[in-house]
């Protein structure tokens, strides 16, 4: 990958193979820019795109091959650990179900296009998210990027203490006992960065008293494809489990 020259630079120059990693290795945006200073693509020196491992083929080789992984903890301010920083999304074998789409008419401009929002737009629209919980009283309530409020976890034997980070959903769902996140993706996804769901995990348990839930949301050509998650530990960075998952046609 074009960032594999890129981050064993930044690992040579703050010597970073020779860290014990009995903690974690703290590592700032600045000194990522300053590594990597004089290297020429975009991609090679922006370190929002360095930083950018949402999932394990996204790792550069030097953090694959060492069993690292990275997280941010603050704004500007990053960690590198050892440990299993994804988990798996599994197939759904199963056939997919029919759905009847509760809309009686045709939606013209969600056939614009081909992105994951307006695929899970569509599928938010058929009310094929509320069938999924059995809840009529789900409502669009939250998008985007939000700073969430300072939190603590544990990764294996880590201590791991969160500042202020920026979390991004794809789309939150609120309604009368409960709010549903999403995270969607419009490929064939094999693994992703827990982050992704922890992160907004720990942030809207913190702004409600509902349950939170976590979808993991994929159209396939003319399929849609819904994994919830859950965390049995909200301490827990590893404790996350699969509790069901499903494939639909919307008709």
């Amino acid at each position: 990958m074009s960032n594999d020259e890129s981050w064993l630079k930044i690992f040579n120059d703050y010597k970073i193979l020779e860290h014990n990693f009995d903690k974690p290795f703290e590592l700032s945006a600045k000194q990522i820019k300053d590594s990597v200073k004089d290297f020429i693509k975009t991609s090679e020196k922006e370190v929002r795109i360095l930083c950018k491992m949402d999932s394990r083929k996204n790792l550069p080789k030097i953090m694959r091959e060492n069993g690292l992984f990275l997280l941010p903890v603050k704004n500007k301010y990053y960690i590198i650990l050892k440990g299993e920083g994804y988990v798996d999304i599994p197939d759904i074998k199963e056939n997919y179900k029919i759905y009847n789409s509760k809309i009686d008419f045709q939606l013209e401009t969600s056939k614009i296009g081909d992105s994951e929002m307006q695929h899970l737009d569509f599928a938010y629209a058929s009310s094929l998210i509320r069938t999924f919980f059995d809840d009529d009283s789900l409502l669009l309530t939250i998008r985007g990027r939000k700073y969430a409020p300072n939190f603590s976890f544990k990764i294996q034997d880590y201590d791991i203490e969160v500042e202020g980070v920026q979390t991004e959903v794809d789309a939150g769902y609120e309604g009368r006992d409960k709010v549903v996140l999403v995270e969607a993706k419009n490929s064939k996804t094999k693994n992703t960065i827990i982050r992704q769901l922890y992160y907004p995990y720990r942030q809207w348990s913190h702004y409600t008293n509902k349950k939170v839930f976590l979808l993991f949301f994929e159209r396939r050509e003319d399929e849609y494809l819904v994994w919830q998650y859950s965390f049995e530990d909200i301490n827990n960075y590893n404790s996350i489990k699969l509790i069901k998952s499903k494939k639909y046609k919307i008709i």
